[in-house]
């Protein structure tokens, strides 16, 4: 007779990314929300292809061996992460921004004496870049059930490639890594029943 739960199998086939600088006043998000609205203070990263957001927390451990054991007796825990993967779709501002590492500027020509905008955008890539952090929240949801996780501190740890072709769109895929914050990676909220 089968003891699992199928009722409690869950998917996610709706969510959305939110970034916000670190610092400034933002305080982090301490409800789930409502699934649509993004926390105060953050933006929303819009479309994400296909493939999700892969969220990975990660320990690393040694194992002490004794003398009077086959099997350790002990694990040392030597590192601890948690980081999201995304691969977003949309060549917006703060997408390309925060992919890019790098902030957008209007180019202007000198008209007469007067700086004047001339519709052209650059982005600079430095070969010193300067690392940025940013607060990120992932919100998912299925049916009625909500969930979100919240990094108070991260930053990109990895960038993929972009690859321009004429059948398929740029894609900016980013891993991201969660930082140090008193102690904490961050935490996950939910509307589900955990007491049960």
């Amino acid at each position: 007779m089968p003891s699992g739960n199928a009722s409690k199998i869950r998917f996610a086939p709706d969510g959305m990314l939110y970034i916000a600088p670190v610092g400034g006043g933002l305080v982090l998000p301490t409800d789930v929300g409502d699934g649509e609205t993004p926390p105060a203070g953050y933006k929303a990263l819009g479309y994400v292809s296909e493939n999700g957001v892969t969220l990975t927390p990660s320990i690393t451990t040694t194992p002490l061996p004794a003398w009077q054991s086959a099997a350790p007796v002990l694990y040392n825990v030597d590192a601890a992460s948690f980081q999201i993967q995304a691969t977003l779709l949309e060549a917006t501002k703060l997408v390309t921004e925060t992919f890019f590492g790098a902030e957008w500027d209007e180019v202007s020509e000198d008209v007469g004496g007067t700086p004047t905008p001339t519709g052209e955008y650059r982005l600079d890539l430095s070969s010193l870049p300067e690392l940025k952090e940013f607060s990120l929240v992932c919100d998912w949801r299925q049916g009625e059930h909500l969930w979100r996780a919240v990094i108070e501190r991260s930053m990109v740890a990895e960038r993929g490639a972009i690859t321009l072709q004429r059948t398929q769109s740029q894609q900016f895929e980013l891993t991201i890594d969660a930082m140090d914050s008193s102690g904490k990676l961050g935490y996950i909220l939910t509307t589900e029943d955990m007491a049960t």
